[in-house]
């Protein structure tokens, strides 16, 4: 059976769309018949990250609308060949797709992908609801900052109450030495505040940067920290018992955690 996920965040900036393009390299590393559909209509990045900028001629808009079938819209990746991507307009808005397209839509890949990776914008607005329709599990990626993980308790209610029961929890740009001296929050805190299953920990990495201006996700890189972090997270989605990267200590900010609880 196919697997959609939907890779979400309430703040921007966060390394969502970084995650998405992660994943489904590492899944098409793996064997499996990956397509990342971008639905951050209007502000699209995902083609940048995976270096396929340059052959974009139709769009997720152009499928939902009728004007394309989602085969023709494709674009397989030049290195991995069961890697495609499905991008969004740079010129319309996130109120050119709605729940019920994209739902429709995803449906068809189920037949054709082993998963789909939905790249969702930012935020709760309309083009976050129209992302997550057609997902089975959601990963809500955040950062050890209050601000991102206030943000990402919010989202976590409004999957809730679109129904989504299976979501997952990514910590990105994790720094040891932050987390360590109290200045970011360690995974306790993050636990405690979200209560949430966490399928990953991602430390800030600056060939995660490099990578993604060279359009080569870091997953592919053997030395990368990121890159076997990533790496991980793809085991687990994979049913593998992968243990957490032992990159940090236990940090002192449990008492931020009564300001978040739900």
């Amino acid at each position: 059976m196919s697997e959609i996920y939907v890779i979400t965040s309430g703040k921007g900036g966060v390394g969502k769309t970084t995650t998405t393009a992660n994943l489904g390299m590492g899944l098409a590393m793996r064997g499996k018949k990956v397509v990342l559909v971008d639905t951050d209509t209007g502000l699209r990045n995902l083609d940048l990250m995976l270096g396929l900028e340059n052959r974009i001629m139709y769009d997720l808009i152009d499928v939902t609308e009728g004007r394309v079938a989602f085969k023709k819209a494709l674009v397989r990746h030049k290195k991995y060949e069961n890697l495609f991507l499905l991008p969004t307009s740079q010129v319309k808005d996130k109120m050119s797709v709605n729940p019920e397209q994209l739902v429709k839509l995803c449906d068809e890949l189920r037949r054709e992908f082993d998963y789909i990776l939905i790249d969702c914008p930012a935020g709760i607005e309309q083009g976050f609801k129209t992302a997550i329709a057609a997902a089975d599990t959601a990963l809500v990626v955040t950062m050890p900052e209050i601000a991102a993980v206030r943000d990402a308790d919010k989202i976590i209610g409004e999957l809730g109450r679109a129904d989504k029961e299976n979501i997952k929890l990514i910590v990105n740009r994790i720094r040891p030495s932050m987390v360590e001296s109290g200045e970011m929050l360690d995974m306790d805190d993050i636990n405690d505040i979200l209560s949430l299953d966490c399928i990953g920990q991602v430390p800030d990495d600056i060939k995660v940067v490099t990578a993604a201006n060279k359009g080569e996700p870091c997953v592919a890189s053997d030395d990368s920290q990121a890159g076997q972090a990533y790496r991980n997270i793809v085991s687990r989605m994979l049913g593998e018992d992968v243990p957490f990267m032992d990159f940090h200590k236990e940090g002192w900010w449990t008492r931020l955690k009564h300001m978040f609880r739900r």
